[in-house]
């Protein structure tokens, strides 16, 4: 497909979608627009698989956020008003795979391999935190990463058995479709391990930050989300480097 073509159906596909996420109320206004720019980065600077793992990941998201919703609501858990998302929600869980899109297409790397693993990663990152936390509030047995103190679900820093379990398939399952979809000729590869191994421990990471650094003010959860996804992407890369 040339070039011209793929960035012009990026555009197109991001527009549609995003308009479609803030109809279904998945997204506030600003929220809709910050998804738009998201999704034309990704697919100008990185590529269109590139977005279309963003937007599976997107989607799987929003059916984590959506679900037991009501208790969520209950305990003052959930995202928004109703579960939607705005623009620093998208932000804090894009700007690390915009970052990859743009430094691999400003090194001339956008086709390469590496530059794929830790675009994979960061979004494994996302969709292991993602879907542990959305999944994770609803069990009650919470214990901190730090001391292993009984907290409070929604505590920062607070993991539990099955939110962990959660975790790691949020991990497997972004990783997974993320490299089917951009390495379609060698699907079954175990380098895939890369990615998941990186996504589970970013969220472990991103719970370690929540019990302290977060605690304490230093950062908030936005930048947590961003830090760690950067860290799972440099940790892919390192080991997809050594291997």
């Amino acid at each position: 497909m040339e070039p011209l073509t793929e960035a012009l159906l990026a555009l197109l596909l991001s527009a549609i979608l995003s308009l479609l996420a803030w109809r279904l109320g998945l997204l506030t206004g600003s929220g809709s627009l910050s998804a738009f720019v998201v999704g034309a980065v990704i697919g100008v600077f990185g590529s269109l698989s590139w977005l279309l793992v963003l937007l599976v990941f997107t989607f799987i998201g929003f059916a984590a956020t959506r679900y037991g919703l009501g208790k969520k609501k209950e305990k003052g858990l959930q995202e928004g008003r109703d579960g939607e998302r705005s623009h620093t929600n998208v932000l804090a869980v894009a700007l690390p795979p915009c970052l990859v899109a743009v430094l691999s297409w400003a090194l001339g790397m956008q086709g390469e391999a590496i530059a794929s693993v830790a675009f994979i990663a960061s979004i494994s990152v996302a969709a292991s935190d993602t879907i542990a936390s959305e999944m994770g509030v609803m069990y009650p047995d919470v214990w901190l990463i730090t001391t292993l103190e009984k907290v409070p679900p929604g505590t920062d820093g607070g993991i539990s058995v099955m939110g962990s379990v959660w975790a790691l398939m949020g991990a497997v399952v972004a990783s997974v479709i993320g490299w089917i979809v951009i390495f379609p000729e060698n699907p079954f590869s175990l380098l895939v391990l890369i990615p998941i191994i990186a996504g589970f421990l970013g969220c472990m990471a991103d719970s370690l930050l929540g019990a302290t650094l977060e605690t304490a003010g230093y950062i908030n959860k936005y930048s947590n989300n961003m830090i760690t996804m950067l860290l799972g992407s440099l940790l892919a890369v390192a080991v997809y480097a050594i291997i």
